[in-house]
């Protein structure tokens, strides 16, 4: 910290702050002011990088509608654990924060990259998150998205050759899914609604997995679990109107995140993920 501010800083008191379930958190007081503190000493050594990057492009994309956290510094693991420091943002609530949600989502989504990808591989959650770049959605979709994650099951888990004919089918059958024009825009990538909080400025996004997508996918993991107000699917569509069939592919796009979540925790997840690609061939 003092290094990244040019001056001597030094912490006052430090608070736990709970919600995460991968990293440990902490609000710090110091001279410099308050920080927000998340670290891990068994996390990949790019993690904190790759987080602060994502949070990085997200905040330059929101230009001053929703609240980013601005990043102070990061390290990688090694003796000591690896960390992350960004501006503390202090809970609370606004006036109408669904709307101001919806309309700041909006605006991100207006942000358009050259290529659908990243400047890196991230993570999705704990899960390496390959961003390879296309010019091609369904390209990139099909192979960085899905193929990716279910060979890494495949790898780890195990995949019967019956499982892996249903989804072999479906990688087929994407190009009759997915539109074939499709703009790249920036997502957050992981925006259920532990990921974005409320404070004294507004609605606030955290912990990224970033990427340039279809901004349909945005939506996948949105109403895997709900947590998003009538107000804010309006405030976005006043704003930025969704085409009229993109609940149709909503679906297809959970897929990921469903796929994801049977790589991480197992369980279930691998019923409900093949049931969902059965649902479209």
């Amino acid at each position: 910290m003092s290094e990244a501010l040019g001056e001597t800083v030094r912490i006052k008191s430090t608070n736990n702050v709970g919600g995460g379930c991968i990293n440990h958190a902490s609000k710090l007081q110091t001279t410099a002011g308050t920080w927000f503190l998340k670290w891990n000493a068994n996390c990949p050594s790019d993690m904190f990088e790759r987080e602060a990057e994502g949070m990085n492009e997200l905040g330059r994309a929101a230009n001053g509608g929703l609240r980013i956290p601005e990043v102070l510094c990061h390290k990688a693991p090694d003796h000591t654990p690896g960390f992350l420091v960004m501006e503390y943002l202090p809970p609370g609530r606004s006036v109408n924060d669904d709307e101001k949600l919806g309309r700041g989502l909006a605006a991100i989504h207006r942000f358009r990259g050259d290529a659908f990808g990243f400047y890196h591989d991230n993570y999705c959650g704990d899960t390496p998150q390959s961003n390879q770049q296309s010019t091609d959605w369904l390209t990139f979709f099909r192979e960085q998205r899905l193929a990716n994650l279910l060979h890494m099951i495949e790898s780890d888990r195990g995949l019967s050759s019956s499982d892996r004919k249903v989804y072999d089918r479906l990688l087929d059958k994407l190009p009759k899914l997915i539109p074939g024009e499709s703009d790249p825009v920036l997502i957050h990538g992981d925006l259920w609604s532990g990921n974005y909080m409320l404070t004294t400025d507004g609605p606030a996004l955290i912990d990224p997995a970033a990427y340039y997508a279809d901004r349909e996918m945005e939506f996948a993991i949105m109403t895997m679990f709900g947590g998003f107000s009538s107000r804010f699917f309006e405030a976005y569509n006043e704003s930025f109107p969704l085409d009229s069939e993109w609940r149709s592919r909503n679906m297809l796009y959970q897929l990921y995140h469903i796929l994801n979540h049977y790589y991480l925790f197992g369980g279930g997840y691998g019923s409900q993920a093949l049931s969902v690609a059965r649902s479209y061939l």
